[in-house]
């Protein structure tokens, strides 16, 4: 690189990063301000794509609750303390979870959470009874519906562990959240060799929405939702919803068709990859 384009360069890094403070040393209203100063450094590659992202996605969650994203009572696989082991343990096996929430007479009496881990030196010495599962359950953590996204991150550093069980405001149960549930807000969608995609395209959401991969097929959005969106033009809901948009669009934005309110919850600069979906007459 020349000195000319080596100064060049070094100007308009300057250029930006003293863009950058003057919106971080403005009232919080400038949020949008700093996300533009930031979207004009991604636009001459001096942060890129992938980063970007995850900055947009780490900025968003603080302005997210835990009742947003949590896995809904009515998803959530829990193991009975007043179950046999044995009648369980297939269960187990199928989810293919790594934690699991223990309740006792009721959902809302969670008395702690089992670790998959756990069981298998239970098993190997054939002790795999309640006397001896009872001594390797974790405490649950116990989160309010309103708990914000980057506070419960926090505390999931602080206090190591991975899973929370969110409570309503009477202290019932209202869903679990993971610490995995939350890093995917920043960094995207993380999969493992257990997921399945096509039983997790669409999931249903505490407060009546519903969580929709972009690539879930437009002939299962239409089953589900029972809709009669065109499949001839594209595969997936999120072409579909790109269409639409008319650009690709960020986190946040919103457009409604077909009686549906369509909420990017996850994109970058490339491809959208998760979407909120309500049905307008239930806003």
């Amino acid at each position: 690189m020349s000195d000319d384009q080596s100064s060049r360069s070094e100007g308009t890094t300057k250029s930006w990063l003293e863009r950058l403070s003057q919106a971080f040393s403005s009232d919080p209203e400038s949020l949008a301000d700093v996300l533009e100063v930031l979207r004009d450094a991604e636009s001459q590659n001096i942060i890129d794509a992938d980063a970007m992202s995850i900055i947009e996605g780490a900025m968003q969650v603080t302005d997210m609750r835990a009742d947003e994203i949590m896995i809904p009572r009515s998803q959530m696989v829990t193991v009975k303390s007043s179950s046999d082991p044995k009648d369980f343990l297939p269960e187990i096996v199928e989810s293919a979870h790594s934690r699991f929430p223990v309740i006792g007479d009721s959902q809302d009496d969670v008395v702690g959470v089992l670790l998959a881990k756990d069981l298998l030196p239970l098993a190997v010495n054939n002790e795999l009874n309640w006397s001896r599962i009872r001594e390797t359950l974790r405490p649950p953590t116990f989160v309010p519906e309103s708990k914000r996204l980057n506070q419960l991150l926090k505390e999931f550093k602080e206090t190591r562990n991975h899973m929370a069980i969110v409570v309503d405001e009477y202290g019932g149960t209202a869903g679990l959240i993971t610490i995995e549930d939350v890093l995917e807000q920043i960094v995207g969608e993380i999969e493992d060799e257990h997921d399945v995609d096509e039983e997790a395209h669409i999931k249903s959401r505490a407060d009546g929405s519903f969580a929709v991969k972009a690539q879930a097929p437009v002939d299962d959005f239409n089953q589900f939702f029972n809709t009669d969106i065109d499949e001839e033009e594209f595969d997936t809901i999120g072409g579909v919803v790109l269409r639409e948009f008319g650009h690709l669009p960020r986190r946040g934005e919103t457009i409604s068709f077909s009686g549906f309110t369509f909420t990017i919850l996850n994109a970058d600069n490339r491809v959208i990859r998760l979407i909120q979906v309500r049905r307008r007459d239930t806003q």
